[in-house]
């Protein structure tokens, strides 16, 4: 009688489970306009808000090595106004109708969207279709932003402290391949670059065929789908070939090893290893043993380095899944008194320890129920969802993946987290990075760190 009450409950339990999931489940529209533009349309009347999102694929690995940070700069010259719009105008559309925008470039591509009750939604349509089809590439607009962007590398790298870590670490791990320049580019690209080119960077990347639209919240499928063409079917293909890198980084052979001075006041100590390009199999054991090692402060990083051994005031590691081969990230900055070398043998512990021991059962579930609870939180907004469909899109020409990707998270196994451990943290495939305080230069016959091959 106990075993058939436990089963019954058993049984209502995953029947519940499996309502959830079906009930969870993101239904969407997508098709294509004849001049090439993708549309996916998601329909979710609970809230009178919508999300008007594009997608266009192209990122700073885009980029002409000789003209980096075009793709961010676009990103904020394309706020200038249009034959349409005048100079100044576009922010002022959104705000008077109750609405919020923004845009973010990655290596990879850029992204642009506006969050508005859904009665703006024509709004929302017509502003993206200026962006797309009248942007006004004048000089006045190029000048304004060049001192925008110069303010902003001011603030987020030159004056920020370890701002430019993450460029040190990326310019000695790719020789080759444009993962070596930071989507912020280089300034005197910018300032040297004409108005032509610019002109010809926006015939090229912003058309049609290389623009994802995804629009999701509350809407009327069949009015927004008339609404699309209205603004958008008449805006002419590009008819250019789109620049597509297809270098390939070669094989790292030997481990790289360097010392960067800054205005700091503690040492910091950064591991990056190569790791396959995002969507592979190994990248979501990779993502799973990041959350082993350092998703929040009972992770094995935090607990042993900053709680336990009291080593550092900071530790963690993350995945950069880009859409080539990326890096894995591991940083540490040290607590007052800790040398680098002494820090560095501690993350090397933590690292041995996961190529050496599966993972405990309890941990496994753990971060089973932590990429679970987060794969569902970065869907739980209209802004998210749009935005991840577009992803799913542009990378892997699949946005079904925003209700199945949670599976190939959910089929990484324990051996499997151990097996890329081993597989991808080795010496010879990564770059140590000491970053130290400029007051140390005048140790650094001490503190350059010594490669062992």
């Amino acid at each position: 009688m106990r075993k058939a009450i436990i089963a019954y409950f058993l049984f209502v339990a995953l029947a519940s489970s499996l309502y959830a999931q079906k009930s969870n489940k993101i239904e969407y529209t997508e098709f294509d306009l004849d001049n090439g533009l993708h549309v996916i349309l998601h329909q979710d009347n609970s809230t009178p808000i919508v999300a008007v999102s594009i997608m266009y694929h192209v990122g700073s690995k885009n980029e002409n090595p000789e003209r980096t940070g075009f793709a961010h700069f676009f990103e904020h010259l394309l706020f200038e106004g249009s034959e349409n719009i005048n100079r100044g105008e576009f922010d002022k559309y959104i705000t008077n109708a109750g609405g919020v925008n923004n845009a973010n470039t990655s290596f990879d591509r850029t992204f642009y969207y506006e969050l508005l009750p859904s009665n703006q939604l024509e709004l929302g349509l017509w502003l993206e279709s200026e962006r797309l089809m009248h942007a006004k590439i004048e000089d006045i607009g190029v000048e304004t932003q060049r001192e925008v962007v110069k303010e902003e590398k001011r603030q987020r790298y030159d004056n920020q402290p370890y701002g430019r870590l993450i460029i040190e670490v990326f310019q000695r791990a790719y020789n080759k391949h444009p993962y070596q320049w930071m989507p912020i580019g280089s300034l005197d690209h910018l300032t040297s670059a004409s108005l032509e080119e610019f002109i010809q960077f926006y015939e090229t990347f912003y058309v049609p065929e290389n623009a994802t639209l995804s629009i999701a919240g509350d809407i009327s499928i069949e009015e927004t789908k008339n609404l699309v063409k209205k603004y958008f079917a008449d805006i002419p293909r590009g008819g250019k070939e789109i620049p597509r890198p297809d270098i390939v980084e070669p094989k790292q052979e030997k481990e790289v090893r360097d010392v960067v001075y800054d205005q700091v006041q503690l040492p910091a100590v950064v591991q990056a290893y190569h790791i396959p390009a995002q969507g592979t199999d190994d990248a979501y054991a990779l993502s799973m043993l990041s959350t082993l090692l350092s998703d929040g402060q009972s992770s094995r990083m935090y607990k042993s380095l900053v709680d336990e051994q009291q080593k550092a005031v900071t530790a963690g590691s993350f995945p950069l899944a880009l859409e080539d081969p990326g890096l894995y990230l591991v940083y540490t900055i040290a607590n007052m008194g800790v040398g680098v070398e002494e820090l560095e043998k501690s993350i090397d512990e933590q690292i041995d320890r996961v190529k050496n021991e599966l993972i405990t059962e309890r941990e496994f579930q753990k971060i089973r129920n932590q990429v679970e609870n987060d794969f569902v939180t970065q869907n739980s907004t209209m802004a998210g969802i749009a935005e991840n469909l577009a992803n799913y899109h542009v990378y892997f020409g699949d946005a079904n993946l925003i209700n199945t990707e949670i599976e190939k998270y959910m089929n990484v196994t324990r051996e499997d987290i151990k097996r890329v451990a081993n597989q991808y943290f080795t010496k010879d495939n990564r770059v140590v990075l000491y970053y130290l305080p400029e007051s140390q230069r005048d140790q650094s016959a001490n503190t350059e760190p010594k490669s062992e091959n």
